[in-house]
């Protein structure tokens, strides 16, 4: 361990000494020779790394707009006419005099700032103070006596700064424990929140490189070959795809996320393997290896925290971390910090990718092995219908639908007997499938992004996120070996070829998250404070080193601002809170209040209840609305699935919910298979119900105005297909009406009203001649 390294260590912990088991004795007095002796390169890297640490770390200061304040009761009781009994009653009007010359003395605002009201602070509890006492039956006799005696002037106006700042503590609680709830939120240390791992010398191995260059690979053989192992990664596919590698390879592996647990024992016994999704892998359980996937999401705003918490916490002989070059550096600085040494692997790509001279331009430019890449659902299913029109078939996958659903439209998309020869994709292709793509085509370079806090922003995509989509193109596993990226749009190619030319941002910070119990201590110094408002001080409040940020919590904050009035215990409170829904979705929003709700009676959430609610069973989708709908129940079943586990009495069906679950993705890949007949279906609704929409021709490709009887026979004949479609469709659909009788009732229908219209006509013309006469 060389001095400088000593000296880094020391500094990321505030100038305490940290000896660990690998530091010789001579190291140590190296390292206190450099502190008491230091040389000019050793003040400079010092003076470098603390300026580093303290310009990163988070001293801001303390946001008081999150503090509300608290109602106390107006009367204080027992001796309350006391004060009046040896004085005499108070003067209002004089008192409210007095009491703004206190909030005007710049003397008691500096007081009341050593106390830790700032001008916010002392402005409400100034506020509060004064309606107190004003509006009071009767004040407390020590304080009584005091304001009497100021206003007959024998008494200095400073004597009220004790009971002001004695009932500022009351509505601000906070205020009497700000120096707990510091510590509390201190998150400057993190390594040491793991006393297991911390205990064991780990070994740290970063498999390093750009997508398909086989580091994951390299990793699971290490993994398959232990008598132990853990695999972290960041979604339920590439679980379940490294759970059932690893049984065929004859290596029993159970398989845990978060709403499903797979035990290859049939006794349910745990097996030595486990494949995971990240948030769910345990940091006390032993292991002989430790897998980490996809290691640069380290940084993402919102789930970062999970990579953080494996990352240090995972209690293994060996942890091999996966990932993009841009990390190395950074894992290799974090690990500083748990005196743990990182080896590194380098890979290249195994099969090579070229940027196209050419946009496509034109979806007739379409060949097989296309992947057209999205950032919207609507851009989605406006490509599909084009494809459609052209006579193509397409495969669609985006991030919403189920994992069965999309290994479906995946398989589909990859067998060559299949005609669908065009793939229309999200990003979610970025990781956890295996596709055969020959050319990925960026459809737009723009994506919406949540920034560091929390707003929602339309960005370009940066060159890491670039990679990753471009480097799904011509796998070494897919039958293109090489493979092509372009754009749509011809003025996107030159944009998209800076972008993959620049150098990927390096990795900076890890994301930290407060725990359950560091809320819980909060809630005990702050008992009256709602959990969302918990969580915003706490991240006020927090303190961070210059490695690490919170991570972004308005999701949270979601979930409980929206349960806030129902009934729960603040742990469970939590525990739903963190459960990972789409906020977009309605209905899942209004299912997920309902299962609280229901859980705060104390009544189970049984499968005859969910049925109810999810109105079970479900028809296949017939419009694009139907499908959206679909897989909102979907995540409705997959929300039950994951409360199952964490509170098994009270949700005790989830064998039973996972049957309908299924049954319910195959629904939805049904719809999927179809989802050009479904967009024309709501095509043609929009347009029957929305007429005055639709698109209008202009110039000379207008057609001819009719005027007269044939032009209102055709507009009636245009009005009863609008209205009747719907109608129409559904008897078509039901076996109930054919296409021939729908249209032979149409013509009679206009041949009806015609007649009708000139029997009118002929009686209007006799009215109007007995008129004359």
């Amino acid at each position: 361990m060389s001095v400088n390294r000593c000296i880094y260590l020391l500094s990321r912990s505030n100038i305490r000494y940290r000896v660990y088991a690998s530091t010789t004795s001579s190291t140590v007095v190296a390292v206190h020779n450099a502190f008491l002796h230091p040389t000019k390169t050793t003040c400079e890297n010092f003076a470098q790394l603390r300026r580093h640490s303290s310009s990163n770390g988070s001293s801001r200061p303390l946001d008081t707009s999150l503090f509300v304040p608290l109602t106390i009761k107006s009367d204080e009781g027992g001796n309350g006419t006391v004060g009046a009994e040896l004085t005499q009653p108070l003067n209002k009007s004089e008192l409210l005099k007095v009491l703004n010359r206190f909030y005007k003395r710049k003397e008691m605002q500096k007081l009341a700032a050593d106390q830790g009201l700032d001008a916010r602070l002392f402005h409400q509890a100034f506020v509060s103070f004064r309606k107190h006492v004003l509006e009071i039956n009767a004040l407390s006799a020590d304080l009584h006596i005091i304001l009497n005696d100021i206003c007959f002037g024998a008494g200095h106006i400073d004597d009220i700064f004790p009971y002001y700042m004695r009932h500022a503590k009351q509505i601000f609680p906070m205020l009497d424990c700000l120096d707990d709830l510091r510590k509390i939120s201190d998150l400057r240390v993190p390594v040491n929140w793991y006393p297991e791992a911390r205990a064991i010398q780990r070994k740290i191995i970063f498999h390093a490189g750009p997508t398909n260059s086989g580091k994951t690979y390299h990793a699971i053989q290490r993994y398959l070959a232990a008598k132990s192992g853990v695999y972290c990664g960041p979604l339920k596919l590439l679980a379940h795809e490294i759970y059932e590698k690893s049984n065929d390879a004859g290596v029993p592996c159970d398989l845990v996320t978060g709403e499903e647990r797979i035990f290859v024992d049939l006794e349910g016994r745990p097996s030595d393997h486990i494949a995971c999704t990240i948030e769910m892998c345990s940091v006390t359980t032993p292991y002989e290896v430790a897998v980490i996937d996809e290691i640069q999401m380290i940084r993402d705003p919102s789930r970062g925290w999970a990579w953080t918490r494996a990352l240090l916490g995972l209690c293994a002989e060996e942890i091999h971390v996966c990932g993009e070059t841009a990390a190395i550096d950074f894992i290799t600085e974090l690990m500083y910090s748990t005196g743990e040494e990182v080896e590194v692997h380098n890979y290249k790509r195994l099969t090579p990718f070229s940027i196209s001279n050419q946009a496509v331009e034109s979806l007739d430019n379409l060949k097989p092995g296309d992947c057209i890449v999205c950032f919207s659902k609507n851009d989605i299913y406006s490509i599909s219908r084009q494809i459609e029109i052209r006579g193509l078939e397409c495969a669609v996958i985006y991030g919403s639908l189920p994992p069965g659903t999309k290994l479906a439209q995946a398989k589909k998309f990859n067998d060559p007997e299949d005609p669908c020869e065009i793939l229309v994709a999200t990003d979610a292709i970025g990781m956890g499938l295996n596709l055969s793509i020959r050319r990925i085509i960026f459809n737009s370079l723009v994506k919406p992004n949540v920034n560091e806090k929390g707003e929602k922003e339309m960005d370009t995509i940066s060159t890491s996120q670039a990679l990753q989509i471009a480097g799904r193109a011509g796998r070494f596993s897919s039958v293109f070996k090489e493979g092509e990226v372009t754009t749509m749009q011809r003025d996107d190619l030159p944009v998209l070829k800076e972008i993959l030319g620049k150098p990927v941002d390096p990795i900076e910070v890890a994301g930290l998250h407060p725990t359950a119990e560091q809320i819980e201590m909060f809630a005990y110094h702050l008992p009256q404070a709602t959990l969302s408002n918990l969580i915003d001080i706490f991240v006020s409040l927090s303190q961070v080193d210059g490695l690490y940020f919170v991570c972004n919590i308005d999701d949270f904050k979601f979930l409980a601002d929206m349960i806030q009035h129902i009934p729960l215990n603040l742990r469970i409170r939590y525990v739903f809170c963190t459960a990972p829904i789409n906020k977009k979705q309605p209905f899942v929003c209004t299912s997920f209040l309902k299962f609280a709700r229901q859980f705060s009676r104390d009544e189970p959430l049984t499968f005859d209840w969910v049925c109810r609610h999810v109105n079970w069973p479900l028809t296949p989708p017939k419009n694009i609305k139907d499908l959206v709908h679909l897989e909102a129940v979907h995540d409705v079943l997959d929300l039950y699935l994951w409360l199952s586990y964490r509170f098994m009495d009270m949700f005790p069906d989830a064998n039973l919910i996972r049957e309908i679950q299924k049954e319910l993705d195959t629904t939805i890949q049904i719809g999927v298979l179809n989802i050009t007949r479904l967009i024309r279906a709501t095509e043609n609704q929009t347009s029957s119900t929305a007429p005055a929409t639709s698109t209008r021709l202009s110039g000379s490709d207008q057609p001819p105005v009719r005027r007269g009887r044939v032009a209102k026979a055709q507009n009636q004949r245009g009005e009863i297909m609008a209205t009747d479609s719907s109608l129409g469709s559904k008897l078509v659909q039901d076996g109930l009406l054919t296409k021939e009788l729908l249209q032979q009732l149409q013509r009679e229908w206009i041949r009806e009203q015609s007649q009708n219209e000139d029997s009118s006509i002929s009686t209007n013309k006799v009215k109007g001649k007995r008129k004359k006469k």
